[in-house]
């Protein structure tokens, strides 16, 4: 029996492609994952929640003993690549290893992980820049959003203002419209917001985007479901400042 060699590094990208991330701060991968593959890992994540006796990483809210049937299939599993083999080498896609080094210029590493169910009627999260909450250094926090269903302005897509990275960090204050998106969260302020486009995805896209870019969601208005799986990476010389994103992941 031969030991399975690893397949060399991915350059997805062409060198306009490459040019355009970094003119716009972000960039959708078109059919990055197949449908194979999301339907599979959509229904292990559901397998998951759907157990009689949870295990403590996988309850929605952490520390209690019963598990409201609602939230099972509402809050976000956080940092499932922690305890999960198969969330790990969701984080681990060779495309996804293969874009990031040649947007960062180097090899990246995972450092977060999150599966977002968004059920019809949840609301969204206010515009801001991911790297308010994930302070590293030299800044190359990097997101890759993929589509695990169709997601569009009905479901409550992503909306981005491109170019927006450029600007460096910005002042960060208290949500606005509590009516649209959650309260626990902050809003970039200082920005108009109508320049906002929507990332209409088809299932299997992947949305990449600088962690300074100005991005948020919407209210899910519609009777379908916006299931994603959100992963953070940074290059491997940067170090988080969050002790509980300090692990890095190696994408090899």
């Amino acid at each position: 029996m031969t030991i399975q060699q690893k397949t060399e590094r991915l350059a997805p990208l062409s060198e306009a492609q490459v040019k355009q991330y970094h003119e716009q701060g972000y960039f959708v991968m078109k059919n990055g994952c197949s449908h194979d593959l999301i339907d599979t890992y959509n229904a292990h994540i559901h397998s998951i929640r759907s157990a009689e006796v949870l295990e403590e990483w996988a309850k929605p809210r952490k520390g209690k003993e019963a598990v409201n049937d609602k939230d099972r299939f509402s809050v976000r599993l956080f940092n499932p690549h922690l305890h999960d083999g198969f969330s790990l080498q969701m984080m681990k896609l060779p495309v996804v290893r293969g874009v990031l080094a040649q947007v960062l210029g180097d090899e990246a590493c995972g450092v977060q992980s999150m599966y977002f169910y968004k059920e019809p009627g949840s609301p969204g999260q206010a515009a801001h820049q991911d790297y308010y909450y994930i302070r590293n250094e030299p800044n190359t926090l990097t997101a890759a959003w993929v589509a695990m269903e169709f997601t569009n302005e009905e479901n409550g897509c992503l909306w981005v203002i491109p170019g927006t990275h450029r600007l460096g960090l910005l002042p960060h204050g208290a949500v606005k419209n509590l009516k649209e998106h959650e309260a626990w969260t902050n809003e970039v302020e200082g920005i108009d917001l109508s320049q906002e486009i929507p990332a209409v995805l088809e299932k299997g896209d992947i949305l990449f985007f600088d962690s300074l870019l100005i991005h948020s969601s919407t209210r899910n208005r519609s009777e379908r479901w916006r299931r994603s799986y959100v992963c953070h990476y940074i290059r491997h010389d940067s170090t988080i400042e969050r002790e509980d994103l300090k692990r890095k992941i190696s994408l090899v």
